[in-house]
């Protein structure tokens, strides 16, 4: 599915985080701020500083260096296992590298398609321009050369700089991708139905439903009735509630004449029944698919003769 940004003027822009996919839904994903970004470098710059370390003391224990070329190589073992390490890292977990997945962030395309690998290619090798090369030459230059180390200062403070100065905290790299980073979404889980005080004690006592009686339906019923009783605790007007006890009652019956439950509901029971009945579904459907009897909806039976 696409996402597109809102179309904003300079009158009327929603927050930096809201987006509006086609269908016309505003999505929330918080911009991920400068801080945590920079955490997340910090812990990918020390992971692939010890992966170069490593090699260092390697090539240093066999003798395929020496210290006049030490910090050349190491260097340059740096650089060739930092590039791949950004790019594959992003192309295998989808955005994340181990410092981002840490800290709980992810690269997203700024038009809410797909990351393409050339977006993630083209973000980090401008990460090589704007902050690791310069930062680079501005630790080996010396007081000799004054005028190139203010400028590699000067570039890189620029480049740190400039997150700062829009909505989206991109920097140059993210603006020439068309990407940048967000939260990640925390999962909200809803509550478990079938633990409701409702459905236990009395009320379960009260509404037993037989094997036969549950056979008449799958896990697409279960999961309608689900959404239903969800939804029963969402405060409503006086009109709201008539309607819903009309559909309450038309359901009722419905599952009723369905599955030969002979005894009458009482209004004031109509959502007890349900919920008990979802317990009970719920529970032979899950004991039915311990025998391999996956049932996905009311029509299973037949579907199942048509093979």
């Amino acid at each position: 599915m696409r996402v597109r940004f809102w179309k904003r003027t300079k009158t009327d822009r929603p927050p930096a985080s809201t987006l509006v996919p086609p269908e016309g839904v505003a999505l929330t994903l918080p911009i991920a701020g400068v801080g945590v970004r920079f955490s997340a470098q910090l812990i990918d710059i020390i992971l692939t500083a010890i992966a170069a370390t490593c090699l260092v003391i390697l090539l240093a224990l066999i003798n395929l260096t020496t210290p006049q070329t030490l910090m050349a190589i190491a260097a340059l073992l740096f650089f060739l296992i930092r590039v791949p390490y950004y790019v594959l890292a992003e192309l295998a977990w989808n955005g994340q590298t181990l410092g981002k997945r840490l800290m709980k962030i992810k690269v997203v395309s700024h038009d809410g398609g797909p990351l393409t690998a050339r977006a993630l290619v083209l973000r980090n090798l401008m990460k090589e321009a704007e902050i690791f090369l310069p930062g680079t030459l501005l630790l080996t230059l010396d007081s000799a050369t004054p005028l190139a180390s203010l400028a590699a200062f000067a570039w890189v403070a620029m480049s740190l700089m400039i997150p700062l100065f829009n909505r989206y905290r991109r920097r140059l790299g993210d603006m020439m991708a068309g990407t940048h980073v967000i939260h990640l979404p925390v999962p909200v889980l809803l509550r478990d139905l079938a633990s409701e005080t409702v459905a236990t004690g009395t009320t379960r006592k009260k509404f037993v439903f037989l094997s036969h009686q549950l056979d008449h339906y799958g896990a697409f019923e279960l999961q309608t009735l689900e959404t239903l009783l969800r939804g029963q605790n969402t405060p409503s007007g006086a009109e709201a509630a008539h309607q819903r006890n009309a559909t309450l009652e038309a359901i009722v019956e419905k599952i009723r004449k369905k599955i030969g439950y002979a005894a009458p509901v009482p209004p004031v029971d109509r959502m007890p029944f349900l919920q008990a009945f979802y317990n009970a579904q719920r529970e032979h459907l899950e004991q039915r698919q311990l025998f391999g009897d996956k049932r996905e909806n009311k029509h299973y039976a037949q579907s199942g003769e048509e093979k």
